[in-house]
């Protein structure tokens, strides 16, 4: 037997049950099988009596004596049911399919012990299909007794927990063939593993819960050490093969700049993530860096800033954004800044009429335009750059990959690459999914903004918080209302967009009011958002549109409507749309009056913190990991044990062994690594679904 073994040749299966296997399981080798792990365990130790059992549908073991066994028929449908006694109380045991051989082999009378699921009825316990041991002949083993992932597809085919406890008792007999060490002694010892051997014995039959928690450890770090590895080589290979142009001078553009036309001293953190980046683009080296900041943290002036640095080495940047509203905003805010600098910048979108479309080729062709912001309409084959040096990407987790790579094949030697997000991603994620990038975060507040009131507030408190508005807008002050999309059908999102527009209209009757919604043509927006920006309108009334980046600082006040329908994120993001300016900023967070518990969570969260990386963990714990990488890497976590919400530790520990490993020895040429080494190249190299990701 090998670990490529076809499961039809293992004891007991046949071609048959492996067929079903396959189907339902998805299992086919030897080695499926192995790293087809107990969901928990059962205690063989530990019998019931039956006046504990309680309503409860898990898998417990009796010992008593089977009594009055009998066929009953409804109409065309037969079961067997029997009595089952122990000394306190009586119970039925039900066959639904059995065979007359089955009957004849009862145990009728004599001490046997059941193991099943308890069922209510009628406030009477039954247990279905009991797996019966006669007393005498019940092993004697005191290991936990595994309980593995199951479906009444196998149940109904006989394929039950002792069908799979067999099997893998016999898999597990030639463990000493098929399991090799893939750690080397020096890491066993300094993190007192248990045998690569007994691991997998103890995961499957664990003598108790101690060894079951070593083996548990053992396959947790393996897990993340094999991803880690696998991550920490290709930012290797990206550092020694993957070349890029250098930008050694800092010069005028940006000196000038930073004397002159800054508007706001930067914050610590700024000029760190800055610095980070000048290093990283002095080199010869691509750089690929993912720069992580909250909600105004101030990413588009370090972003400017780098520009300038390319700028100065004679090279071109390009800054993409996901959405034409976002690039819009991007344009205007790097074009006010740069007023005065006699600096050319232009905005590429979907909706660029063909004469601009005409002059931005030219110039970029040429090398007069020297910063282009836009959307996707960047990536197509007709707009080239006589040099492009800088691609600034807005917003990760919205392009695909095979869009970033098209900015990279828009310059013989590929652009240094700088990913903005907003999303703060948890550490755990961020230690695992972008491991491959250099991560910079600005993780401190400009100088004078003041930290945004979040306050929950129930229906029956309305007119107090249109109170409240109308205080802030008599200061001055602005007001978003905020409607969520509930996205059955856009008509029905339309209409509660209307209501919502109607009852705000008959609320604040003396004040302009602007609408924006995702059905609008981008002109269309555009002047909505002009009309509430140079402050014509005092309340705008918008969908989710107004998420990603708008910015107005005069408004103060934003009340999301349903809040409880928004997910932890898109509250944090929502609420970065005010508290721009220097006044104090509200968000007040309207729901029913009855909340589920997750809704609960989300909204006192969210009144008690304003961290976005605090928001995001909190986050991951009620949503998984998946949602949060967005839909194109939620495939990507298909770890067997390792839990990207609990293990964090393990993630960090992981994270610096590797590193100190490949510090030391880059190629794992060293004797004591080869291990690793072949085990990496055997099991991952071909099969490194990681490596397509950033």
């Amino acid at each position: 037997m090998t670990l490529e073994t076809s499961i039809e040749y293992v004891k007991g299966i046949g071609p048959e049950k492996a067929k079903l296997i396959k189907n339902v399981l998805g299992i086919s080798t030897v080695e499926d099988f192995l790293t087809f792990y107990p969901t928990r365990y059962l205690d063989k130790n530990k019998v019931y009596k039956i006046s504990q059992l309680q309503e409860s549908s898990i898998e417990i073991q009796l010992k008593g004596k089977i009594t009055h066994v009998q066929e009953i028929q409804t109409g065309k449908v037969k079961r067997l049911s029997a009595k089952f006694n122990d000394d306190t109380g009586m119970m039925d045991l039900v066959w639904f399919q059995y065979s007359k051989w089955m009957v004849e082999q009862l145990p009728i009378n004599r001490e046997i012990y059941i193991f099943g699921k308890i069922n209510v009825f009628n406030n009477q316990f039954s247990m279905p299909h009991p797996e019966i041991e006669i007393d005498e002949r019940k092993e004697n083993d005191n290991r936990l007794r595994p309980i593995y992932p199951s479906s009444e597809k196998l149940t109904k085919r006989g394929l039950h927990q002792k069908f799979f406890q067999t099997v893998l008792r016999n898999i597990c007999k030639e463990i000493p063939n098929l399991i090799q060490e893939n750690l080397p002694d020096y890491m066993m010892n300094s993190f007192k593993f248990m045998s690569r051997q007994h691991t997998y014995l103890n995961i499957h039959f664990p003598k108790d819960l101690d060894h079951f928690e070593k083996a548990n450890n053992r396959l947790k770090f393996e897990e993340s050490f094999f991803f880690q590895l696998g991550f920490g080589l290709k930012k290797l290979h990206h550092k020694t093969q993957s070349q890029g142009n250098p930008f050694p001078v800092v010069g005028a553009h940006f000196t000038n700049f930073y004397a002159n036309n800054l508007p706001f001293e930067l914050t610590n953190a700024q000029k760190r993530v800055l610095k980070e980046i000048r290093m990283d683009m002095k080199k010869p080296i691509q750089m690929n860096r993912l720069l992580q900041g909250d909600v105004g943290s101030g990413k588009t002036m370090v972003a400017l800033l780098t520009m300038l640095i390319a700028m100065d080495n004679g090279f071109q940047s390009c800054l993409m954004a996901p959405t034409e509203i976002l690039a819009q905003q991007h344009f205007n805010g790097i074009k006010d800044l740069l007023t005065d600098t006699g600096i050319n910048i232009r905005i590429l979108t979907g909706s660029s009429k063909a004469s601009e479309r005409k002059i931005i080729h030219q110039e970029l062709e040429s090398g007069e335009l020297s910063i282009l912001v836009g959307t996707h309409a960047v990536l197509e084959d007709k707009v080239k750059f006589k040099n492009l040096g800088l691609a600034i990407i807005d917003e990760q987790h919205r392009f695909g990959v095979a869009q970033r790579a098209k900015l990279w094949a828009k310059n013989k030697i590929p652009p240094h690459i700088l990913v903005m997000t907003a999303t703060p991603i948890p550490r755990t994620l961020a230690m695992s999914f972008y491991s491959d990038l250099d991560v910079s975060v600005i993780d401190e507040m400009p100088v004078g903004r003041k930290p945004i009131i979040t306050a929950h507030r129930r229906e029956k408190d309305r007119t107090f918080v249109y109170n409240f508005c109308r205080d802030e807008i008599k200061k001055g002050r602005q007001v978003y209302f905020v409607y969520p999309l509930i996205e059955e059908s856009e008509t029905l999102d339309y209409k509660n967009l209307m209501e919502g527009l109607d009852h705000v209209m008959n609320s604040f009757p003396d004040y302009n009011v602007s609408m924006l919604h995702g059905r609008m043509k981008p002109a269309e927006k555009d002047a909505a958002m002009n009309y509430f920006a140079s402050g014509k309108a005092e309340i705008m009334v918008a969908t989710t549109v107004i998420e990603v980046g708008v910015n107005v600082p005069n408004a103060s006040v934003m009340v999301i409507e349903s809040s409880e329908r928004f997910g932890l994120s898109q509250l944090h993001q929502l609420r970065g749309r005010v508290g721009r300016g220097a006044e104090q900023s509200y968000c007040i967070l309207m729901t029913s009056d009855k909340l589920s518990k997750e809704s609960r969570t989300r909204i006192k969260t969210m009144t008690e913190t304003n961290d976005g990386f605090k928001i995001s963990e909190v986050d991951m714990q009620l949503r998984g990991p998946g949602d949060i990488l967005g839909t194109q890497q939620s495939g990507v976590i298909d770890f067997k044990r390792l839990d990207l919400v609990n293990d964090s530790a393990i993630i960090k520990t992981t994270k610096k062994t590797v590193e100190k490993i490949l510090e030391a020895d880059p190629l794992l040429a060293k004797p004591e690594n080869l291990v690793i080494k072949n085990y990496y190249l055997r099991y991952y190299k071909g099969k490194n679904k990681w490596s397509k990701i950033s």
